[in-house]
Order: C-alpha cells, then sequence, then structure tokens
C-alpha cells in the first residue's frame, strides 16, 4: 500500500504529537520535518527524516502530499496562505488565526480556491465526543434544553514563571484554554450566539483573569454555563477526566459536561445517561431508567491524521473546516469581549 507523505512544521510539543501519531499511522508515512530550531535537528534524527528550515525549502527539495503547520500562532494564516498557493493540503492547528479579522482572510481565500484544509480541533476526532453526538441527536434526551460545562484545573506556579507573558492580558484560560470548550459545545449542541460573562483574578493577583463563569445562549434556543478556572484544585476538566491524554492522572469518576433535555441527561465523559422509560410519565417524582453507553476510548490525535489523510488524499471533506475554526475563534473572542466590556455579546456567523 503507497502511504501518503504527511509532513511536519513545527517541531514543538503539539508538533512532536503529530510526528508521533503519523509515524504509528497505517495510511499515512512522515516525510519530513520543518524547523529552523536547532533543537529539531535532534527531533528528524529520532524519525529518520529530514530536516528544512523553511516550507520554501521543503517545496524546493521534495513535496509531500499533505503538511501539519503545527508553528506558533502569527505564522498560521502566512503559512496557510502560502501552502494553498502552492496547492498543498494543510493540518492547521487551532487557533485557525491570531484574530478574526486576519481568519476571514483565510477563509476567502479556503472558498475562493477550494483549498482542502484541515483545522486541528483534535476533540472532533475523540471517539468520546462522537458518540456523545451520536446520543444527542438521536432524541433519547428529548427536547434540548440546557448544557453545563466546566475547565477547572491548577496550572503550577512554574507554569507562569517559565512564560511571564501568561501573566498578561491574553495569556489567560479564555483565550489559551476556552477555545477547545468552545468547539466541543458547538459539536453537541449548535451555534452559540450570545454570551455574558464575569471574570476574576482574585486567586493570583495578574492582571490577567484566572477563574471565569459564562453564560451562552444557543441558536436552538438551549442556554449554557461554563465554569473555566486554571487556579481551581479541580479535576473537572477534559484533560483530567477523558482517558485521552496519559500525560495527564484521570479521574474516571468526573464529568466536564451535562447535557439536559425534557427526557433525560448524558454526562460527559462518563457518558451515564439518565431518561425516563415513559415519556408521558414524566416527573421528578419518578426515577430515571440508568445507564452507560458504550464505547470504546481512543487517542483523538491517531484518528485526525487518518482523517487528514483521507482529506489529502479527496476521500474526505474536513471535519473541522476553516468556517468551524474560524467560528470557534470569534466565540472565544466574543467570550473575551464580554469579560472585559461587562456587556452581552452577540456574535453573528460567517
Amino acid at each position: 500500500m503507497h502511504k501518503t507523505r504527511i509532513a511536519v512544521a513545527g517541531a514543538g510539543y503539539i508538533g512532536q504529537a503529530h510526528i508521533n501519531v503519523t509515524l504509528a499511522s497505517p495510511s499515512c508515512a512522515l516525510s519530513a520535518i520543518v524547523d529552523p530550531s536547532p533543537a529539531a535537528a535532534g527531533v528528524a534524527a529520532r524519525a529518520g527524516v529530514p530536516l528544512y528550515a523553511s516550507i520554501d525549502e521543503l517545496l524546493a527539495q521534495q513535496r509531500p502530499d499533505g503538511l501539519v503547520l503545527a508553528t506558533p500562532n502569527a505564522l498560521h494564516v502566512p503559512q496557510a496562505l502560502q501552502c494553498i498557493a502552492a496547492g498543498l493540503p494543510i493540518l492547521l492547528e487551532k487557533p485557525v488565526a491570531t484574530t478574526v479579522a486576519e481568519g476571514r482572510r483565510l477563509l476567502d481565500e479556503v472558498a475562493r480556491t477550494g483549498a482542502r484544509v484541515l483545522i486541528g480541533h483534535h476533540r472532533a476526532h475523540s471517539p468520546i465526543m462522537a458518540k456523545a453526538k451520536e446520543v444527542v441527536d438521536s432524541g433519547k434526551l428529548g427536547t434540548l434544553v440546557a448544557v453545563m460545562g466546566s475547565a477547572t484545573f491548577y496550572k503550577p506556579d512554574a507554569y507562569f514563571a517559565d512564560g511571564p507573558w501568561r501573566r498578561e492580558a491574553g495569556g489567560g484560560p479564555i483565550l489559551l484554554n476556552m477555545i477547545h470548550e468552545v468547539h466541543s459545545l458547538r459539536m453537541l449542541c449548535g451555534e452559540i450566539t450570545a454570551v455574558q460573562v464575569f471574570s476574576s483574578h482574585a486567586a493570583r493577583g495578574f492582571a490577567v483573569e484566572d477563574t471565569v463563569a459564562i453564560n451562552l445562549r444557543f441558536a436552538n434556543g438551549m442556554l449554557g454555563s461554563f465554569m473555566l478556572s486554571d487556579t481551581a484544585a479541580c479535576p473537572r476538566s477534559w484533560e483530567q477526566t477523558s482517558q485521552e491524554n496519559k500525560a495527564y492522572p484521570s479521574h474516571a469518576d468526573e464529568d466536564c459536561y451535562v447535557i439536559t433535555g425534557t427526557n433525560g441527561a448524558l454526562s460527559v465523559p462518563t457518558m451515564r445517561l439518565k431518561t425516563y422509560p415513559r415519556p408521558e410519565d414524566r416527573s421528578w417524582w419518578k426515577d430515571f431508567e440508568v445507564g452507560v453507553v458504550g464505547l470504546v476510548r481512543d487517542d483523538p490525535l491517531k484518528h485526525q491524521m487518518e482523517h487528514f489523510g483521507q482529506v489529502v488524499r479527496g476521500e474526505a471533506e474536513p471535519l473541522v473546516s476553516a468556517r468551524d475554526g474560524l467560528l470557534n475563534l470569534r466565540v472565544t473572542e466574543a467570550i473575551a469581549e464580554a469579560a472585559a466590556s461587562g456587556r452581552t455579546v452577540q456574535i453573528q456567523g460567517f
């Protein structure tokens, strides 16, 4: 079988994760690494592939079938536009751009050229999320009413000492962490149309927020509440509950989302399902039928790479499009705007 040749630009933490799943892929092969830093030489040597200092050098020396852009955020749009001009399919890491205005340029070019662009919101490829969406879409929960979510975790002091910029505006959990949650909420509950936010920096006292309470309105009439904090010693976050990233300890009894409708509720990622057996007899005095939705937990990055191979080969449309990535950024920016202004922020689509 001829494997799809994938190069990876950026040999940092997330780039190395892409490198590892590509090396292990049954359908894709790592063809090269692109990174100008001296440390990248060792990464390329261990992977057994050539190293190039730039995308220009890569394209001059060899042409892969597809390229993963796991480079710094400020390079995402310029490098994506370069690849689109060269006709090269890309997996572009999140966020799609540094600002919505910049992201619109990319979205317009994707629409104009029909470029094959997959955005790296890897939870979209999680078997847990796929099964949760299946349950929600099945109607078992009845008419959707509300979602309660959390991403509460404790970042150690060294995290801020190693990167002092994380203490300043733009370095808090809204812009660094919330974009993951926005995509999950949009997958499960639909488009977000308005947000209200309270934020606080009382725990750490930095210029940037450490704790955020968010209210959300969805296009389908659902309402949501979300608690976000990087100083809360509480394991109700995706990383600490999903068991997908082995770098984090797992708390299998905790959930970070509860989706509820008029006939029942689904807790994610434990996948505990509580529904009324007789919809005509629903009441808080009646007991639920209780179960757990069966699934196989697996690494979403692995599934994302297999999907990217399909996108490169023209076998599938991107599960997470450039438009999806830009909507995630738009909602995240709206949350930051609402936190700063104290106003309800309405969200328009593209």
